[in-house]
C-alpha cells in the first residue's frame, strides 16, 4: 500500500513523467479496480488552465466505447487533482513491436480497432492528437484499448508553437529517453509545423502506426527529433518494407493516409475502417460476375450478384458433379423493404437451413414483427404466416420444419415449412440461442440464471443438460449449438461481473461423458464451420479457430476472419448463422452496448445532458427529496445505481446482475426493484443506505415489475403477466398479506400503473382500443374507468407537486391538468415539449405490452429526467450472404490436421 487519495487506495505507481504521475489504485467504493492519473502542479494551480482541463475531461469522459480507455471522472482529494481512469489489462502495442512486427492478419485487425475508437472520438468532435503504439493497449483477450485521448490538447498551455517536451501524454513508459522521439516520429506535418489541427492529423498518425505494426519500424525514422520531423516534411516512407503478403488495400489506405498536404490526405478515419474490414474479408472475385456487372454501376452489380447468388445455389442444389460445383464464395445482399427492419435483441435473428438454400430473419414493421423466409434461388422474401410476434428461428437438421419462440405466450412452436399450424413444444421465460439435434432433442436455455436444458421436439417438459459453476462465478449458459452428430454442444457461458459478452468464455460438453471444458477465453455466440473451426465474434469481428471435433479440442490459435458484425457486446447476440454446408448470413453494423446519457429537459424541452459518461442506462426514478438519483445499468449484469446530484457520486446497490427497474418508497427509505435471481421476475425492496439485506415483497404470482406506492407506503402497484391474460396492473397490500390482487386483468394488455400524490387514483396504460391509451381509475374502486389520453399515450407520470398527469406519445411529452377530489376530472391533452429520447423496454419482456415509464419528473414538476439513446434508430436492414464460405475460411486460417 502506498497511501489514499479519498475513497482510493493507491496500490503500485505505473508511470511518472511531464504529464503527471499514474498510480494503479483500488476504488473502495465501486470496489475496482482503477488509474489515477495526478495532475502537474502547473495545471492543478493554474485556474485557467485547470478550468480549460476540467471542459476537456468533460467532454471526454462523455466518450464511451469498447476500443477506448475510459475517463470515469475527475475528483480532488487533500488538494490533489486526478483524473480517474479506466485500468486496461494487457501489454501496449509498443511493447508488443518491441518483438517485432504482427502478422499481416493481426497487424490490419489490431489498427482496423484503432479506426473504430478513433471515429467514435471523431463523431464527438475529438481529436486525439498523440496517437502512437505506446498509447495502444491490447489485453489478454485481444481488445484494444486506444488511451489518452486528447490530453494531449487538455494538458496543453495557451495556442501557439508546439513545444515538444510537453507533447507526449504520460504512458506506463514514463520519460525514458525515446518517448520525445516516439511522439515526433508520429507527428503530422502540420502538428509539427503547429498549425491547427483537425481529424486528419490523427488519420497521418493511424497511417503510421499501421505501417509499423506491418514493418516493425516507424515509417519516418531518423536518431533525433530534428532528423524525424525533416523526414515528417520532406521524405516518404520505404514502401518496401511492406510484407509481401500485404492486400492492396492496405497498401493504397497507408499511401492515403500519410499524404504530405491534408488537403489530399483520406478525409474521414471512417474510410480507413472501412478498407480494413475490406482487406481483412479478402478480395471479392469479380471475376464471377457477369461482364455488365464489373461494368456497370452499383445498382448493376448487386442485381448480377443476387443473379450468381442464385446460380451458385442452383448447382448446389442440382445434380451437377461435385467437381463442377464452384468453390470460388459468391457474395450478394439480401436488402429488406424501406420500412421493415431487423429486429437485433438478445437472441440471434438469422437461420439458414441446413443446405443453404433458404434465410428465415426476423424483421419488424411498424408494431408487427414477424419471421420471414427468402429462397436464395428467388429475390423476395416472404413473411410466415404463423409466426407473428415471433422469434429466434432454428430449423430441423432436415430441414423441413422451422422452430421459434413465441414472445406473448412464451412459448417455443414449430411450423412444418410445407404448410400448417405452429405446434407447441414447451414453455420458457427465456431463449438465448436453439439448437435442433439430429435425435429429435431442442436445446435451449429456459431461464436467467440457468444452464442450458434440452427437450424433446414432440413436446414434454424441460430437462437440464449442462449445470453452472457457482464456484467460478458462472452466470449463465446461452447461445448452444449441437456440434455435428449431436453427441457434443458448444455454448457461451456468461460470469459475474463481465463488462461485454467480449469476455465470456467459449465451453463444449461431451454429451455422451459429461465432461466439459473451455475452448476460448473471451468470445461468445460460438458457431461450427465444416471448415474445421469454431467461428466465434468479439467485437464484432468473426474469430475462427481450429477444431477437432472428434477430440473436443482446439487445434491452433484464433485468426479473425469478418469484421463488421453486428453484435450486442451487453448480452452476447451476435448475428450471424453458418449452415452444415458452410454458407454465412450476417447483419452488418457495430459491436458495441447501448450508449445512453441521462439529460434534464425543462418544461419548453430545453435539454442539458448530466455530467456521466456514455453507458447503457435504464429507467431513472429521481428519490422523493430530488437529491439523488436510481437507475439500472444494464449490460451482462443489470445492477442498480444510485447517483448523487450534489457530489457527483455513483453508488451500486446490488451486486446479483440481474436487478431492474427501481423505485423509491415516497419516504425515500427504501429502493424497490424487479429481479431475476428466482428464474423469472419477482418484487423485492432494500433500504436505500444499505444498513440491510433485501428482501422479497411476496412469493404469490411471477414476472412482476414494481411501477408505484401508494403515499403511506402501504400498497404497491405492480404490472404482472399472468399465462392467461398476460400483463395486467395488480396490487399488493402489505397489512394484507402476500396475496397481490388485480386492478385491471383482461385480454387486453395493462401495465405501467401509477399512483395520483394523494393515493386516490392510478394511471395506467392499456391496449384495449387497439393501440396504447393512458386510463385512470379510483383507488381502491369501485368508481369509473376514465380515459385520459386521445391519439394514443405510454408512461403516465403524475406531477409530484399536484394538478398535472404526463404521458408520452411517441417523441411528445403530453400534459394534462387534473383535480382528483371529489372525482378526477382531466383537461384535453396538450403538447408540452417535443424531443426525441429512448422509449424504454416492455412491461412483459415481449410484445405487445405497455413499456415502462423510461423518465422521471422533479418533486416541483419543472423538469424531466429523460434516457437519449445515441443508437435508438439504428435498425439495420441488410443481410450479407456468403455462399461456400467455408472454403474461403478454410484458405483464411487452414485447419490442422489430427
Amino acid at each position: 500500500m502506498i497511501g489514499t487519495l479519498g475513497h482510493y487506495s493507491l496500490e503500485e505507481k505505473l508511470g511518472a513523467g511531464g504529464m503527471g504521475v499514474v498510480y494503479r489504485a483500488r476504488d473502495a467504493v465501486l470496489r475496482r479496480e482503477v488509474a489515477l492519473k495526478l495532475l502537474p502542479e502547473g495545471v492543478s494551480s493554474d485556474p485557467e488552465r485547470l478550468a480549460r482541463f476540467e471542459r476537456e475531461a468533460q467532454l471526454l469522459a462523455s466518450l464511451s466505447h469498447p476500443n477506448v480507455g475510459a475517463i470515469h471522472g475527475m475528483e480532488e482529494a487533500g488538494g490533489v487533482r486526478y483524473l480517474v481512469l479506466e485500468l486496461v489489462p494487457g501489454e501496449t502495442l509498443s511493447e508488443r513491436l518491441a518483438n517485432g512486427p504482427l502478422q499481416v492478419p493481426e497487424a490490419l485487425e489490431v489498427c482496423r480497432q484503432i479506426a473504430e475508437a478513433l471515429e467514435a472520438a471523431h463523431e464527438r468532435g475529438i481529436i486525439h492528437r498523440d496517437l502512437k503504439p505506446a498509447n495502444v493497449k491490447i489485453t489478454p483477450k485481444g481488445r484494444v484499448k486506444v488511451l489518452d485521448f486528447g490530453l494531449a490538447k487538455a494538458f496543453a498551455g495557451p495556442a501557439g508553437t508546439p513545444d515538444l517536451s510537453h507533447s507526449p501524454t504520460l504512458t506506463l513508459e514514463g520519460t525514458h529517453d525515446g518517448v520525445i522521439l516516439g511522439t515526433a516520429a508520429y507527428m503530422s506535418p502540420e502538428q509539427a509545423r503547429g498549425k491547427p489541427l483537425d481529424e486528419r492529423t490523427d488519420v497521418w498518425s493511424f497511417g503510421c502506426v499501421l505501417y509499423e505494426t506491418l514493418t516493425g519500424s516507424s515509417p519516418f525514422a531518423g536518431e533525433t527529433v530534428s532528423d524525424m520531423l525533416a523526414a515528417i516534411l520532406g521524405k516518404e516512407p520505404d514502401w518496401d518494407r511492406l510484407p509481401k503478403e500485404t492486400p492492396a488495400a492496405a497498401r493504397r489506405l497507408l499511401g492515403r493516409c500519410l499524404r504530405k498536404d491534408r488537403e489530399r490526405r483520406l478525409h474521414s478515419i471512417a474510410d480507413a475502417r472501412i478498407e480494413l474490414e475490406e482487406a481483412i474479408a479478402g478480395p471479392v472475385d469479380m471475376e464471377a460476375l457477369p461482364a455488365p456487372g464489373r461494368r456497370g454501376g452499383i445498382l448493376v452489380a448487386a442485381l448480377a450478384g443476387l443473379a450468381v447468388g442464385a446460380l451458385g445455389v442452383w448447382l448446389a442444389t442440382s445434380g451437377v458433379p461435385e467437381k463442377a460445383k464452384p468453390a470460388t464464395p459468391v457474395r450478394f445482399a439480401v436488402q429488406l423493404p424501406a420500412r421493415e427492419a431487423i429486429v437485433t435483441g438478445f437472441n440471434p435473428a438469422l437461420a439458414l437451413s441446413p443446405d443453404g438454400t433458404r434465410l428465415v430473419y426476423l424483421a419488424q414493421s411498424g408494431a408487427q414483427r414477424m419471421l420471414y423466409m427468402r429462397r436464395l434461388d428467388q429475390l423476395e422474401a416472404k413473411p410466415i404466416p404463423g409466426t407473428e410476434n415471433g422469434g429466434v428461428p432454428f430449423f430441423s437438421p432436415d430441414g423441413q420444419w422451422l422452430g421459434f419462440r413465441h414472445g406473448p405466450s412464451r412459448k417455443f412452436k414449430k411450423i412444418a415449412l410445407s404448410g400448417g399450424a405452429p405446434l407447441t413444444i414447451c414453455e420458457t421465460e427465456t431463449a438465448n440461442g436453439v439448437s435442433w439435434g439430429p435425435d429429435g432433442t431442442i436445446i435451449i436455455t429456459p431461464q436467467t440464471p440457468s444452464g442450458v436444458a434440452r427437450v424433446s421436439s414432440s413436446g414434454g417438459p424441460l430437462e437440464p443438460l449442462t449445470k453452472l459453476d457457482l464456484s467460478k462465478g458462472e452466470r449463465n449458459h446461452r447461445f448452444a449449438e449441437f456440434l455435428p452428430g449431436g453427441k457434443a454442444l458448444l455454448f457461451t457461458v456468461g460470469v459475474a461481473d463481465m463488462e461485454s459478452y467480449d469476455e465470456a468464455r467459449i465451453a463444449v460438453q461431451s454429451l455422451e461423458t459429461g465432461a466439459r471444458k473451455n475452448l476460448v477465453e473471451g468470445g461468445t455466440c460460438a458457431r461450427y464451420s465444416p471448415s474445421g473451426h469454431i467461428v466465434y465474434a468479439r467485437g464484432g469481428t468473426l474469430l475462427a479457430v481450429p477444431f477437432d471435433a472428434k477430440r473436443l479440442v482446439v487445434t491452433g490459435p484464433p485468426v479473425p476472419v469478418l469484421s463488421g458484425v453486428f453484435e450486442s457486446v451487453n448480452n452476447g447476440s451476435a448475428q450471424f448463422a453458418i449452415s452444415a454446408d458452410g454458407s454465412l448470413a450476417y447483419v452488418p453494423g457495430p459491436a458495441e452496448g447501448a450508449k445512453r446519457l441521462p439529460v434534464w429537459v425543462d418544461r419548453g424541452g430545453k435539454a442539458e445532458p448530466l455530467a456521466l459518461p456514455e453507458r447503457p442506462y435504464l429507467h431513472p426514478r429521481i428519490s422523493p427529496d430530488g437529491t439523488e438519483l436510481a437507475v439500472e445499468i444494464e449490460g451482462p449484469n443489470h445492477d442498480l445505481y444510485v447517483y448523487e446530484f450534489g457530489r457527483s457520486m455513483l453508488t451500486r446497490m446490488t451486486f446479483d446482475g440481474v436487478s431492474h427497474w427501481p423505485l423509491w418508497t415516497p419516504d425515500g427509505r427504501k429502493l424497490t426493484f424487479r429481479s431475476w435471481r428466482t428464474g423469472f421476475f419477482t418484487m423485492w425492496w432494500m433500504p436505500a443506505d444499505r444498513s440491510g439485506p433485501e428482501e422479497r415483497l411476496t412469493n404469490v404470482g411471477r414476472m412482476q415489475s414494481p411501477a408505484s406506492w401508494s403515499p403511506d407506503v402501504r400498497v404497491v402497484a405492480f404490472t404482472q403477466v399472468n399465462d392467461d391474460t398476460g400483463p395486467d396492473v395488480y396490487v399488493l397490500d402489505r397489512a394484507s398479506g402476500p396475496q397481490p390482487r388485480p386492478v385491471a386483468r383482461s385480454k387486453f394488455a395493462e401495465g405501467s400503473p401509477r399512483f395520483s400524490p394523494d393515493g386516490r387514483w392510478i394511471a395506467y396504460t392499456s391496449n384495449e382500443s387497439g393501440r396504447n391509451e393512458i386510463y385512470a381509475q379510483p383507488y381502491p374502486g369501485p368508481g369509473p374507468k376514465i380515459q385520459i389520453s386521445n391519439e394514443g399515450g405510454t408512461d403516465a407520470v403524475w406531477n409530484p407537486a399536484g394538478g398535472e398527469l404526463f404521458y408520452r406519445n411517441g417523441d411528445k411529452m403530453m400534459a394534462v391538468d387534473v383535480t382528483t377530489r371529489p372525482i378526477l376530472k382531466a383537461s384535453a391533452p396538450r403538447i408540452l415539449w417535443e424531443g426525441h429520447y429512448s422509449q424504454g423496454t416492455s412491461s412483459s419482456c415481449g410484445p405487445p405490452g405497455p413499456t415502462s415509464s423510461n423518465y422521471d419528473v422533479t418533486p416541483d414538476g419543472k423538469r424531466f429526467l429523460m434516457i437519449r439513446d445515441r443508437d435508438q434508430d439504428a435498425n439495420p436492414n441488410v443481410i450479407q450472404v456468403v455462399l461456400h464460405w467455408a472454403n474461403e475460411l478454410a484458405r483464411i486460417a487452414p485447419p490442422k490436421k489430427s
